[in-house]
Parts: C-alpha cells; sequence; structure tokens
C-alpha cells in the first residue's frame, strides 16, 4: 500500500469507529482517545490528526452516508414530480433513509449515530448543513409544504417537528433492534419505510381541533 491508500484505510477505520460509538453512547460522552483506541490506534491523537476536531469528524460520518442518500432521493424526486399525493412527497424524505441502511447490511449505526446528534445541541447544526439542506430534500420539502391543507402555522411548525422527530427516532430504535437480534414490527426496511411514510402522511392530514373557549 502507498502512503496515500494507508492514510484512506486508517481515516475509514477511525470514521467506522466513531460511528458505532457515537451511536451508541452519544457524541459527547465517547473521547477521541476511545475512538482511537477501538480504531486500533497505537497513537491515542489519530483522531485529532486526521480529522482536527469533533465537529470535523461528526461531519466527515455525515457526509460519509449522505451522497448515496441524496443519489436515492432525487430519483424519486425526479419519478414523483407533479404528483399532487402528500404521500408520495413524505416518502421522498423516509425511503432514501432507510434504503440506505438496508443497503449498508446489518448491523448498521448511522440511524443511531443520526438520533444521537439530532438530539445534541452542540451537533445538531452540523446534521441540518450537511444532510438537511440537501437540494432533493429542500426540493421535497417545498413540494410537501404546497400540498398540504391551510394549517395555522403554530400547528404546521408543531408538525414538523413532530415528523422530524418521529422519523428520526423510529429509524434508530429498528436499528437498534435489528442489531440487539430483537423482535421488530415489518421484516424488511422497505416495509418499515412504508409503515413510517403512512403514519407521517398521516400526521401531516389530521384534522385541526379548535381551542375551547376554556382555553
Amino acid at each position: 500500500m502507498t502512503r496515500t491508500d494507508r492514510v484512506a484505510a486508517t481515516r475509514e477505520t477511525i470514521l467506522s469507529a466513531a460511528e458505532r460509538l457515537f451511536a451508541e453512547h452519544g457524541v459527547a460522552a465517547v473521547s477521541n482517545r476511545q475512538i482511537s483506541q477501538e480504531a486500533g490506534q497505537g497513537n491515542n491523537t489519530a483522531v485529532s490528526y486526521h480529522f482536527g476536531s469533533k465537529d470535523a469528524l461528526v461531519r466527515a460520518i455525515v457526509r460519509r452516508h449522505t451522497e448515496q442518500i441524496e443519489e436515492t432521493r432525487l430519483r424519486m424526486v425526479l419519478r414523483a414530480d407533479g404528483s399532487a399525493e402528500v404521500r408520495d412527497w413524505v416518502a421522498c424524505m423516509v425511503e432514501p433513509f432507510a434504503r440506505h441502511l438496508a443497503d449498508l447490511g446489518a448491523p448498521t449505526w448511522f440511524g443511531r449515530f443520526s438520533a444521537q446528534v439530532m438530539t445534541d445541541p452542540a451537533y445538531r447544526e452540523i446534521m441540518s448543513r450537511e444532510a438537511l439542506n440537501s437540494p432533493s430534500l429542500l426540493r421535497a420539502g417545498e413540494e410537501l409544504r404546497r400540498r398540504l391543507p391551510d394549517l395555522p402555522p403554530d400547528v404546521r411548525l408543531e408538525r414538523q417537528d413532530m415528523v422530524g422527530r418521529l422519523m428520526v427516532h423510529t429509524i434508530a430504535e429498528r436499528e437498534r433492534a435489528l442489531a440487539e437480534g430483537a423482535p421488530v414490527s415489518r421484516e424488511s426496511w422497505d416495509r418499515a419505510a412504508s409503515g413510517l411514510t403512512d403514519a407521517l402522511t398521516g400526521l401531516w392530514l389530521a384534522p385541526v381541533t379548535a381551542p375551547s373557549a376554556r382555553t
């Protein structure tokens, strides 16, 4: 192997170790020293040497997956072009993530990693910039908003938050169950994504109850 090949291989080993540890314990709870040891690096400064900071390491892990997810979502967005169905645009948000995990083969860690990052204020912005601002996702979100019923602004924001949390944590919990050999409600990622898409579509289209006079 050339030096360039060795460096690339070391970086991949560190990324894999970090993704697994972050997924299991959270980003803040894992030190660079622990990652270096898990990656089999005798030098405890290997993470700093190859990535500089934990922010850069988290960003590299996200980018490691987003290219494939973006390719899948772009194809779905192009197929859905012109559709008036809310479900078609919700599917563009859910299915690419699930299909990516299916393609990786069990065990995977990116679902739980994503949930950990999105619940950590120190690193959530990295995920937002790197993954949630992708062109195809923004297009799907725009098309979805155009097809939703006329919701009050506060209800729309509330449901948007619900949808994001439900999607991320449902996928993370299924990933955890598969890794631990625990029972899951649906036998494949495709069927799980379909069920989640149905639920999120129902959430968006649910009626809005007017507040009572007492409130």
